[in-house]
């Protein structure tokens, strides 16, 4: 078997269409199914950047009880979010490529192509990227929708692009986008997203931001996250001028049996509810997509966390998602990483 996939025969434009922005987020099962949950499932369990267990060990747990409980119970959470044009975090995605596409092109980057992956499912980081090296792409910008790294999400993100690119003899050049949990666009669109929802709802009593957990393990190996995580909570309470007792940064969606990052935003909602809490506003500032994560674990698993403790009004505020200060984020941010490279720019 030879060592090189092919290369594309090459094209005698030497500029139109050879640099690319890859947008990379998690991914999705294709229907709301335990059949389609199931492999989408092992996959994504599969990854030893996600599961740091023994593989021998992990095996015998994914294959042997994992894959023959959890795809039907994910497939019910899956059908409660799902609409009629697929899963939400799909649609988002395919509509963030798009307006960025666009947003470039307004910036006279026509020739700079835009397209998203995923990491586990479809379309996958290796068909995505083997078209793009097809057509003679011979620059790609990869950026995971992480804004704090983690190496079970950026870093597995980046790891796939380096394993299909490593199957190449001739590779492309490659810019890599690591986080941006601090970025001004990303932060101004996260503030601005909280005022509109409180300039038609009013302002709670208390704002929770709910970030994606990760085993604590990971952490004092030596993984950012939580310290991204906080900082990123700092900058956005900062900029809505928020006093430390005004809201509160947990962290969620914890599986296993082993510590993950607290305080958990279960116990957090439970804890809020027992002290008789007017109104809670969730976020979830870890995600620029509304997903199973945010639409069935926030929005409708921490409600019923919260009224069930005792507590008052509960309110979820979106994912960045389609939000216009969220596209003018994500365009300054691939912008800066066009810097320097010879892209022929349309004036207008």
């Amino acid at each position: 078997m030879p060592r090189y996939l092919p290369e594309p025969p090459a094209r005698p434009d030497s500029s139109r269409g050879r640099t690319a922005i890859l947008l990379i987020n998690l991914g999705t099962p294709e229907a709301p199914t335990a059949k389609a949950v199931r492999p989408y499932l092992k996959e994504f369990l599969s990854d030893p950047r996600v599961v740091e267990i023994p593989r021998a060990i992990w095996w015998l747990i994914l294959n042997g009880i994992i894959l023959n409980t959890r795809p039907a119970k994910s497939a019910e959470k899956y059908a409660s979010i799902w609409t009629p044009e697929g899963s939400p975090l799909l649609v988002h995605t395919q509509r963030q490529t798009s307006l960025l596409r666009d947003a470039l092109a307004g910036r006279g980057y026509g020739e700079v192509r835009v397209e998203f992956a995923m990491r586990y499912g479809s379309p996958s980081v290796a068909s995505v990227v083997e078209q793009l090296r097809a057509d003679g792409v011979e620059r790609i910008v990869a950026l995971p929708l992480y804004p704090q790294y983690a190496a079970s999400s950026s870093g597995t993100a980046l790891d796939q692009v380096f394993r299909v690119l490593e199957a190449r003899r001739n590779m492309p050049e490659l810019r890599t986008v690591r986080h941006f949990h601090d970025h001004p666009g990303y932060i101004a669109a996260l503030a601005e997203s909280v005022r509109a929802f409180w300039r038609v709802n009013g302002r709670p009593d208390k704002l929770v931001m709910s970030f994606h957990g990760v085993p604590r393990f990971t952490v004092d190996k030596g993984d950012p996250y939580r310290d991204e995580c906080l900082t990123t909570g700092r900058l956005l309470a900062e900029a809505l001028e928020l006093g430390n007792d005004d809201y509160r940064i947990t962290f969620q969606s914890r599986f296993g049996r082993a510590e993950w990052l607290t305080p958990y935003t279960s116990d957090v909602l439970a804890e809020l509810g027992r002290a008789g809490t007017g109104r809670v506003d969730v976020m979830c500032p870890g995600f620029v997509a509304d997903c199973l994560e945010t639409l069935e674990e926030i929005a409708m698993e921490g409600k019923e966390t919260f009224h069930t403790a005792g507590g008052g009004d509960y309110r979820f505020i979106p994912c960045l998602n389609e939000s216009p200060a969220w596209i003018a984020a994500l365009l300054d941010i691939t912008e800066q990483q066009l810097a320097g490279w010879e892209i022929p720019v349309k004036t207008q």
